[in-house]
C-alpha cells in the first residue's frame, strides 16, 4: 500500500521547485479573526499581542481615571451658580436678522463673595457657559458682621433702586427675586430688602444689589 502511494506522489511531481531569495519567511500577522488550537484566541483580549499588555499597563493606572473612573477624584467647585435670566435676543444686520441667547448668572461660595455675569451665545449652552466664566472672574467681597450686613445701604443702577435692612439672627432672607439669590450665594443669612421702583427686569435688579453690597463698610 504504501508503494502504491509513493508511486502516485511520483507521478503528480511535475519537478518544480522555488527558487530560494534569502528571506525568511514571516508568520502571518495576529488580529482579528486568527485563530489556533481549536478557536482559542492569541495573544489575550482580540488584538494579538497587546491585549495581555493593556491589562497589564492598567493595573498601573492612576486612580480617578479610565473608563469606570473618569474624574473621580476632580477637585469639588467651590463657587455655587444659578441662572438669573435667560432671555432670545435678536440683532438687525444688513444680512438680515442674527438671533443668539443671553444669559446671566450669579455665582458664589457663600463666604462672602459672589459675581454676576453677563453673556451672549450662539445657543444655550453656551451663553450660560460664557456667563458663568465671566461671574466667577469678576468677584466682589461682600462684608457681613455675624451673618447679616453692617448698615442700612441703598442703591441705584438704571431706572432699578435697592434698599437692604440688616437684620437680628434667626429672621433669615425676606426678599425675594434676583435679591434673595445674590444674597443667598453671598453667604448673607438674615437681611431685609425692599424694591423701591417699579422696575422688574432681573438685570438692572441684580446690578442695583451688587450696587448696594459695594457700599457696605466695616464698622470701626
Amino acid at each position: 500500500m504504501e508503494e502504491e502511494i509513493k508511486q502516485e506522489i511520483k507521478k503528480t511531481d511535475d519537478g518544480f521547485k522555488p527558487i530560494p531569495t534569502g528571506e525568511t519567511p514571516q508568520p502571518a500577522p495576529r488580529g482579528f479573526g486568527n485563530r489556533q488550537g481549536g478557536g482559542q484566541r492569541q495573544g489575550g483580549g482580540g488584538f494579538g499581542q497587546g491585549g495581555s499588555a493593556s491589562r497589564q499597563g492598567g493595573q498601573n493606572r492612576r486612580p480617578g481615571f479610565g473608563r469606570a473612573g473618569f474624574g473621580k477624584d476632580r477637585p469639588k467647585d467651590e463657587f455655587e451658580t444659578k441662572l438669573l435670566d435667560l432671555v432670545r435676543v435678536t440683532r438687525v444686520t444688513g444680512g438680515g436678522k442674527r438671533m443668539s441667547f443671553r444669559a446671566v448668572v450669579v455665582a458664589g461660595d457663600k463666604k462672602g463673595k459672589v459675581g454676576i455675569g453677563i453673556d451672549k451665545g450662539k445657543d444655550v449652552s453656551q451663553a450660560i457657559e460664557k456667563a458663568t466664566r465671566r461671574a466667577k472672574k469678576d468677584l466682589l467681597s461682600v462684608i457681613i458682621v455675624e451673618g447679616t450686613i453692617p448698615h442700612e445701604v441703598q442703591a441705584k443702577s438704571g431706572p432699578a433702586v435697592i434698599l437692604l435692612k440688616p437684620q437680628k439672627k434667626g429672621r433669615g432672607l425676606v426678599a425675594g427675586g434676583a435679591v434673595r439669590t445674590i444674597c443667598d450665594l453671598a453667604g448673607i443669612k438674615n437681611i431685609s430688602s425692599k424694591i423701591l421702583s417699579g422696575s422688574k427686569n432681573k438685570l438692572n435688579n441684580a446690578r442695583a444689589t451688587m450696587e448696594a453690597l459695594k457700599k457696605l463698610k466695616a464698622r470701626r
